[in-house]
């Protein structure tokens, strides 16, 4: 009996997905070493150095993982509250005794580690919003449903922002669609295409032309459907919450965000340069991406990686390591890694009987693909920095834990998707 469910539990886990991720983690520890290599100290072992150090996280990953994947599926939707509760408190408390680095309190000492709570917010996040949709369907018709489903999301986003975690906060919006996978209107993924543009409008344009533009739109659009007076009522607040929006945005920008993170924003859109303060980042890491070319330096070779040009080489920016030693080809390999993960694991997620299942692999993804995005988006600068890390490629324990945390619970649904409904 007990070897029969040895060969099932080996035959139902999804060895594809797995391959795919101890592939990233080994890119993410040979690049790790080479953003830190120092000739005279060049032990793959060194345990004191970022590279030896990711060596123990990745092993300290793979027994998390493998340790998940050997639990009841069912403990996950049961636990789901206790879970997002415990992400919920650790939140609270880096407020409280959290180590302030860079501008943001985000960190729990722990000894020589460090513990960083929005990591594993994500998950927890993603494991109760899949627990309310499957449990009570709501198909984000009514209000109600979404303000629920909104609150589940916004609650761990506000102590991000309170510590403030821009970077981590801006990776809530991945839960958007899981929601409209589940049947929230497109019109929401329209309303945040339309934040975006409205966001970029208010540092291009002058509030006087911007404002006029809104309201010229608003009128010709109410004109339009003036046989129709729930769209008219509809269109009518939009317009009037478009123009909040933008007085909102200039007040965060004046009021609550910090001188550096005003620099990245404008540093981003061209208003301004400063190839030596806070764009210097982005400068060297898009000079070692383009000294890559097509095949890239060769391991170790990399000018801008062994001089250390790049600051945070080993954890923000580690693409520009990968960019300058590999080069394109090298480029090229890792997306289509990032890209397999990701439609496997909503291929995955399409197969499940549980919609707890769906909804949890449809997170998985979209979280994923966040930080993919944000993380090479910032390296090369079409997105500020905002310093998040590349999933299983940036060196960091809490980053690597909560991804394999997050990837190997929809995994272990996957395995029992026949049993668990």
């Amino acid at each position: 009996m007990k070897n029969q469910q040895a060969n099932r539990f080996f035959f139902n886990v999804d060895w594809i997905t797995i391959l795919i991720y101890m592939a990233l983690c080994t890119v993410g520890y040979v690049n790790i070493y080479a953003s830190v290599y120092n000739a005279d100290v060049s032990d793959v072992y060194d345990f004191g150095s970022n590279y030896g150090k990711q060596f123990i996280f990745i092993l300290s990953a793979l027994i998390l993982g493998f340790s998940i994947l050997l639990l009841d599926a069912k403990f996950f939707s049961v636990f789901s509250p206790i879970v997002y509760g415990v992400t919920i408190l650790l939140l609270i408390a880096v407020l409280v005794i959290g180590r302030k680095i860079a501008g943001n309190q985000a960190w729990i000492p722990l000894g020589s580690f460090r513990l960083q709570p929005s990591e594993l917010a994500k998950f927890g996040t993603a494991l109760l919003l899949s627990r309310y949709i499957s449990t009570f369907n709501p198909k984000f018709k009514d209000f109600k449903s979404i303000l629920f489903a909104g609150m589940i999301v916004a609650l761990p986003l506000f102590f991000i922002m309170m510590q403030p975690d821009a970077g981590s906060a801006l990776v809530f919006l991945a839960f958007m669609f899981p929601m409209y996978r589940e049947g929230l209107s497109g019109y929401f993924l329209l309303i945040f295409l339309g934040m975006i543009v409205l966001f970029i409008a208010v540092f291009l344009l002058p509030l006087y032309v911007v404002i006029p533009a809104i309201l010229i739109v608003g009128g010709c659009s109410i004109y339009l459907n003036k046989r129709k007076q729930k769209i008219m009522i509809s269109i009518a607040m939009a317009t009037v919450i478009a123009i909040a929006y933008l007085f909102l945005v200039k007040l965060t920008y004046t009021k609550v965000l910090e001188p550096h993170q005003r620099s990245r924003i404008e540093i981003m859109l061209g208003l301004k340069t400063d190839p030596k303060g806070a764009g210097y980042n982005v400068i060297q890491s898009k000079i070692a991406i383009g000294s890559g070319q097509v095949l890239g330096r060769g391991f170790l070779l990399g000018t801008q990686t062994k001089y250390g040009y790049v600051p945070e080489q080993s954890t923000d920016f580690i693409f520009s390591t990968i960019g300058e030693e590999w080069g394109f080809a090298g480029c090229v390999v890792l997306i289509g890694l990032y890209l397999f993960l990701m439609l496997r694991v909503i291929n995955l997620a399409e197969r499940q009987r549980s919609q707890f299942s769906r909804v949890y692999g449809y997170c998985v993804a979209s979280i994923i693909f966040f930080h993919v995005f944000i993380n090479i988006g910032m390296t090369i600068g079409i997105v500020p920095v905002i310093g998040i890390p590349l999933p299983f490629i940036s060196y960091g324990g809490s980053s690597l834990w909560s991804f394999t945390v997050l990837l190997f619970i929809f995994l272990k649904l996957d395995s029992n998707r026949m049993g668990f409904i």
